[in-house]
């Protein structure tokens, strides 16, 4: 079996095979752009659970102050993410 395998794995030969090859640059750039999706994504789900939460808040200013906090600071953090995106690709691009 072990000779099988090595006589595969000798075989296989990613440019033969049409699989496509990625720099590092390519692998960073591909890694940072889902963290930042992923990050908005969450960011845009706090936002609305903070706005069902004010909807919901029946007047408590407890309540009320933890919505706006949650919304306020979820805006912060995509502004964050966003200015991390440009940052990012305009560093790489030029590198």
């Amino acid at each position: 079996m072990k000779y099988i395998l090595l006589q595969l794995a000798q075989t296989i030969d990613a440019t033969d095979s049409n699989i496509p090859t990625l720099t590092s640059g390519e692998v960073v750039t591909n890694t940072l752009n889902l963290a930042y999706f992923l990050a908005g994504i969450i960011a845009v789900i706090v936002i609305i659970i903070g706005g069902i939460m004010y909807t919901t808040s029946a007047g408590n200013a407890g309540s009320v102050t933890k919505a706006k906090n949650m919304i306020l600071f979820s805006v912060i953090g995509l502004v964050v993410i966003l200015s991390a995106f440009a940052l990012t690709n305009f560093v790489i691009g030029r590198f």
